[in-house]
């Protein structure tokens, strides 16, 4: 409960700066141009409402609502999801939207797009100055990656050592990397000191490189116990630091990943258990050695903790590599914070194509997904880190060409501009009505997935 409400603070913190400025983008290019805004909103008010005010003087009403879905700015003169019809029957006023010259109507509309790209570039930055870029580096890596089977199957091993592909040269283990391999047509490895080029198939998926279990790939991590707690499984079984894993319910492992593996399918058997089984489910036989796997094997009987873990510390990357540091003056964060935005906008719209296919759609996420990306524990620079990459996924998405979004007015402004003909009010509703629907259709759909995903069905 305490993870979930975590999440869920960071979450609703996160989307509350991220909607109050790209509103607020739209305010002030309405404002600039002696537009009218009506009302300022965060999150959503239909019936009611949970704060409102009205300065004095002001033609604006600022307020809180109490759907947390977004918010909105009602700007006068304007066919938006107020659908205030009765409005554009009237005269149009001079300090209306529909009254202002098109370029300074289209300025309006790609205002909140605009403040929210400017704004993950400069966390980004920000991130950059405060806590620089630190990253292992595969080429570090001498003891190469763990692959999965379909990996294997294309024609990598374990401790294959990940060089470069027929376009880049690797550098990072994230997502990037994984993105590099999809697209590739041949990667390069090192294999016991040999350059080995190996062949890519033409169907690569990034999507289902992530979501298979194991993953495609992960850095080889030796089954070292770093520690042992007192009273654990592994502490009464006799184990101490420094000793080595060497199988678990008669299946040799030589990694941390083959034994996370192997827990889960434990957790798998465990889970369809009675609870009269689920002690004799958590009971299995622990091969270990001492001094590094270099003295003579135990075998015991150990009864797991029901959490399936041993009471062991693992070793991680930095018990074998040091990670790569880099550092930025506060001038240097801000080109080094554009450049990490653009990277990570760029590696988003190229795994747009995903969500086009039969699998992509199942892999769309709502609020629980979304919420789920934040650490279990208050991390500020992993929280402006996500705060970031919401803020360019929300520019990227809002100016789609889909009615209803920021995209959708651009679109019909930009045939205005071009044309010189204005698309009439009539079509303009009925569009919009389509845009909202489709919106609501998409985060029905993606919060659904969530619930059946929570439910165990995905």
């Amino acid at each position: 409960m305490e993870i979930f409400l975590i999440r869920l603070l960071q979450f609703m913190l996160a989307i509350s700066i991220l909607v109050l400025l790209h509103e607020g983008g739209h305010f002030f290019f309405a404002k600039l141009f002696g537009v009218r805004v009506e009302k300022f909103y965060l999150f959503f008010d239909p019936w009611f409402h949970l704060f409102e005010f009205k300065p004095k003087k002001s033609d604006t009403t600022y307020g809180v609502g109490w759907l947390p879905l977004g918010g909105y700015c009602k700007i006068s003169g304007m066919i938006d999801e107020s659908f205030d019809t009765e409005q554009m029957k009237k005269p149009a006023q001079p300090w209306e939207f529909r009254s202002k010259p098109a370029w300074q109507r289209l300025l309006i509309m790609v205002g909140g797009v605009l403040v929210n790209f400017l704004l993950a570039l400069f966390i980004y930055a920000m991130v950059l100055f405060t806590w620089g870029d630190s990253y292992y580096a595969l080429s570090d890596m001498k003891m190469g990656m763990k692959f999965n089977e379909s990996a294997k199957q294309i024609g990598f091993r374990d401790g294959d050592i990940l060089l470069r592909t027929d376009e880049k040269t690797f550098e990072k283990f994230d997502v990037d990397m994984y993105r590099a391999i999809a697209n590739a047509k041949t990667v390069t490895v090192k294999r016991q000191g040999k350059d080995v080029t190996i062949a890519m198939p033409e169907d690569m998926s990034l999507l289902t490189m992530v979501k298979e279990q194991p993953v495609f790939a992960r850095p080889f991590i030796p089954a070292d116990v770093d520690s042992v707690l007192a009273g654990s499984p592994a502490e009464k079984a006799g184990m101490r630091k420094g000793d080595k894993l060497l199988a678990i319910g008669g299946k040799p492992i030589d990694s941390w990943n083959e034994f996370d593996d192997q827990m889960g399918r434990l957790q798998d058997v465990l889970a369809a258990a009675t609870p009269a089984d689920s002690l004799k489910a958590r009971t299995t036989t622990v091969v270990f050695a001492h001094d590094g796997g270099k003295a003579r094997p135990d075998t015991v009987q150990m009864t797991l903790n029901p959490d399936l873990t041993l009471g062991v510390g693992r070793t991680y990357l930095g018990t074998y590599y040091k990670p790569v540091t880099l550092e930025y003056g506060f001038l240097e964060s801000f080109p080094a914070g554009a450049i990490y935005g653009v990277d990570v906008l760029r590696g988003y719209v190229d795994d747009m194509k995903y969500v086009f296919s039969a699998e992509g759609a199942k892999s769309l996420g709502g609020f629980g997904a979304i919420g789920s990306l934040f650490p279990p524990t208050w991390d500020w620079m992993m929280f402006w880190r996500m705060t970031a990459f919401l803020s360019i996924i929300l520019a990227f998405m809002n100016i789609l060409p889909i009615p209803a979004l920021d995209g959708g007015h651009v679109l019909f402004l930009l045939y205005e501009m071009i044309t010189r003909r204005k698309p009439s009010e009539n079509f303009l509703i009925k569009a919009e009505y389509v845009g909202f629907g489709i919106l609501i259709l998409l985060m029905v759909v993606a919060n659904m997935n969530d619930i059946l995903r929570w439910l165990g069905y995905m």
